[in-house]
């Protein structure tokens, strides 16, 4: 996926009512960009951090700028645009780069549960598979990402639907896209939210796969990475 105009480098001043930031252009200019992202970000909004911004011309947009990727103090880059997951997962989709099976044909944001729509529904004669996509930015131990990043009722309610979809007799899976290119391992944060970390072992047990992949990253744009291994286990905190 690449991005629609290539981005500029700036460094972040503040990132205030979760949308937006302040950040700072290499000509000294100060600009608003908007944040499509409504986590902690935690480690990716410090003061003074590189970032990189899309800009657009779209006269139907207020902020004339997106925050797209954060440099790691470490090295590295993360993605903060939590919608540049399903739109990685689809390209690859699209070009057959990502398989589940025998699923030729797939759609979008179909509706399932109690008013849900699922991230990608996959068919064939293999069945149908109910795919749920989780955009993964947080690390708080080197080369170890966990989502989620704070408490997400939503993403419990959705590992409920999933199982139910595999009770129907359907597939169902849940992929971890790790956002940043300094992962080698991904896990569910149990700490953070034990009511998400309860209902993905619940889903698990029901049937529901766990797939991972990381993101290439660059500031040209974002394509699936590696395979990496699914959590095999959820975190002791989740009972």
């Amino acid at each position: 996926m690449r991005f629609q105009t290539p981005l500029e480098p700036a460094v972040l001043i503040r990132r205030y009512k979760r949308f937006l930031a302040d950040c700072r252009l290499p000509d000294g200019r100060e600009v608003v960009a908007h944040v499509a992202n409504p986590g902690a970000m935690t480690g990716l909004a410090q003061d003074g951090l590189r970032v990189w911004l899309e800009p657009n011309d779209d006269p139907k947009k207020k902020l004339k700028w997106a925050w797209r990727l954060a440099e790691l103090p470490e090295g590295g880059m993360a993605c903060v645009d939590t919608g540049v997951a399903n739109r990685v997962v689809r390209e690859a989709l699209e070009s057959g780069a990502l398989r589940f099976g025998d699923y030729p044909q797939w759609w979008a944001e179909v509706a399932y549960g109690e008013k849900s729509r699922v991230d990608f529904l996959l068919e064939g004669p293999a069945g149908r598979l109910w795919l749920e996509v989780k955009s993964v930015t947080l690390a708080r131990q080197a080369g170890l990402a966990e989502f989620p990043d704070t408490v997400t009722a939503r993403g419990a309610r959705h590992m409920g639907e999933l199982a139910a979809k595999v009770a129907e007799g359907d597939r169902a899976g849940l992929l971890f896209v790790v956002m940043r290119d300094d992962c080698t391992a991904v896990s569910v944060a149990a700490d953070i939210d034990p009511a998400y970390a309860r209902a993905v072992a619940e889903a698990q047990a029901a049937g529901v796969e766990i797939f991972a992949h990381r993101a290439d990253l660059s500031p040209a744009g974002v394509t699936l990475g590696p395979e990496l291994p699914p959590p095999l286990e959820i975190p002791a905190k989740a009972s």
